[in-house]
């Protein structure tokens, strides 16, 4: 009687255990969607007004950027920027994500464990560096170099910019698609080569789709390093408020907030307006979100 009575105390006690856990995660859970959604209010309440001042058309479509003009009427256009940042989110993406994918593939499939061992170690401390530090190297070599090779007055350029952004989002990339390369079941990779297909063709055909999930989940984390980075930005893009040009000076949504949010003044539509700058930021970001994740669930229901 006794061993029943202390085994129902044990029985209830983690029961116990087990909910004050459950709450706990719930907690977390409730205070991340907190979070995001009082950073959403936020914007939309900050961002708004000078959208309703200036006018969506002319603050969306506007070309120029001229918040402090006192000659002639300020003008608060900031297509240039979004055009930047679709510019040059889109170039590193081209040149991040093929190369990412392979290294993961590599790295997961194919390289010796010790050479994988080293390079996953590599990959890591690579994540690990500072956006600063990019962007300083950049500003060091790259940008000079490129001013030599193109023989253009400065090397600050929206080329600059994408060879940095396409090299910060690797990291990213590389591990989370790695991680799910690895849990791709052996059975499927098994299945494919006794059917007689090569280690190749399985990994490029069975191992790469079967982590489609992950691997987009890779791309939309390095899209959002990629259009939400302004440290290393400011540095090798030269800062100018001008349409994408490949080898001229642009300012991306991200620095011209950076830029110019330190000397605008409280409550100027100056100010408003770089709030709403990144209230379109934020909706570019969820729409690219949402845009890749009904992309992976339809190919997942097609299959």
């Amino acid at each position: 009687m006794k061993n029943h009575s202390t085994g129902k105390n044990r029985s209830t006690r983690k029961e116990l255990i087990e909910k004050g856990i459950n709450g706990i995660f719930f907690l977390c859970g409730l205070v991340s969607v907190g979070f995001v959604l009082a950073i959403s209010i936020h914007l939309v309440i900050s961002g708004l007004p000078a959208i309703r001042e200036i006018g969506l058309v002319d603050f969306l479509f506007g070309a120029k950027w001229l918040p402090t003009a006192t000659t002639t009427e300020p003008a608060f256009g900031i297509l240039p920027f979004i055009m930047t940042s679709i510019y040059g989110t889109a170039g590193a993406v081209i040149l991040g994500v093929p190369l990412g994918i392979l290294t993961a593939i590599f790295i997961a499939k194919v390289a010796p464990p010790a050479m994988a061992s080293v390079m996953h170690t590599a990959v890591e401390l690579l994540a690990g560096i500072p956006s600063v530090v990019y962007g300083l190297v950049g500003m060091i070599v790259l940008v000079p170099g490129i001013q030599r090779m193109f023989d253009l007055s400065s090397g600050a350029t929206l080329l600059a910019a994408i060879v940095v952004l396409s090299i910060m989002i690797l990291p990213l990339i590389i591990n989370v698609s790695e991680t799910a390369l690895r849990a791709v079941p052996r059975e499927y990779e098994e299945a494919s080569l006794a059917l007689g297909a090569t280690e190749l063709e399985t990994f490029f055909k069975v191992s790469l789709p079967a982590a489609r999930s992950g691997v987009a989940a890779a791309v939309v984390l390095g899209v959002g390093r990629a259009i939400g980075e302004a440290m290393a930005i400011i540095m090798v893009s030269g800062n100018v408020a001008n349409m994408p040009s490949l080898l001229g000076s642009v300012r991306f949504m991200t620095t011209a907030i950076a830029s110019e949010m330190s000397y605008a003044a409280a409550g100027s539509l100056q100010h408003q307006a770089l709030f709403s700058i990144g209230l379109v930021l934020f909706l570019f970001i969820m729409m690219i979100n949402v845009s890749l994740n009904v992309f992976v669930k339809g190919r997942r229901e097609n299959d």
